[in-house]
């Protein structure tokens, strides 16, 4: 039986009057590239900060590594690597002392510290830049980054929001095949992205959320069947998302509508 890692029962959030994530119930296996897609407002981001307790919900159960999250929060905390939409790391710092700050809050010390932030920061391609200040680095370094402050602890659960905004399509490739290896070596990850081919690439499984809600779940394959009664259809996940949601995900991503 597939070992379960995430675990959301009932999950909502609300802000004063506005329902932001609406009664999610999902499940994440051991070992999957599991994705969250949809719109800018869908509850996404809402849903992972609530995960990593940075939000407290409304109401719900969220279990991680098969314990209710409220009676095992710190060791559960300290198996999972965030990567916020929003950059964390200090400009005024140099790349090396980003990722050790960061991984010094898991308790790392000594030489075990230092071989931890060598190998963030060659894991993302930023050894020559060890010494560099982030004000001065690329969009695509920053993210770079950002990911390499998340992974000095070796998470077991990986948990990524919105990884690429802003960058060129080198950076943002660079950064989708780093996820898969970190997958083949035994993370778990849950990935959030309004950028159907992102999620397409490497996610193993998803959920289209919409509105707070999630109004599917499952492999691309047992989505085409919710839309389409030819098992074999070439259905994108555009058209997937379209049909089930009524809406265009990259208008809404890009504020056109």
């Amino acid at each position: 039986m597939d070992e379960i890692i995430v675990k959301l029962e009932g999950l909502a959030k609300r802000f004063d009057t506005k329902v932001a994530v609406d009664f999610v119930n999902l499940e994440i296996k051991k070992g999957e590239i599991f994705g969250l897609l949809g719109p800018n407002g869908a509850g996404k981001s809402t849903t992972m900060n609530m995960i990593c307790t940075l939000v407290k919900p409304t109401s719900g159960q969220i279990e991680l590594f098969g314990s209710d999250i409220k009676k095992e929060e710190r060791k559960s905390l300290s198996r999972i690597g965030y990567v916020p939409q929003d950059l964390a790391i200090h400009e005024a710092l140099r790349a090396w002392e980003n990722v050790e700050l960061f991984a010094s809050l898991y308790g790392i010390k000594g030489e075990e510290l230092k071989k931890a932030v060598d190998n963030s920061l060659d894991f993302v391609g930023l050894s020559e830049h060890r010494k560099g200040l982030p004000k001065n680095f690329s969009s695509g370094m920053k993210r770079r980054l950002n990911i390499a402050c998340a992974l000095g602890h070796h998470p077991e659960l990986l948990i990524l929001d919105e990884p690429t905004v802003g960058i060129d399509p080198q950076s943002r490739n660079f950064i989708l095949e780093k996820i898969k290896y970190l997958n083949k070596m035994g993370v778990t990850v849950l990935y959030t992205s309004h950028y159907m081919e992102e999620i397409e690439a490497i996610c193993t499984r998803l959920a289209i959320m919409d509105n707070g809600k999630v109004i599917a779940c499952g492999t691309k394959e047992e989505l085409v069947q919710l839309v389409s009664d030819d098992p074999m259809s070439e259905i994108s996940l555009e058209q997937i998302f379209l049909t089930l949601t009524g809406k265009k995900l990259r208008d809404y991503a890009e504020g056109e509508m």
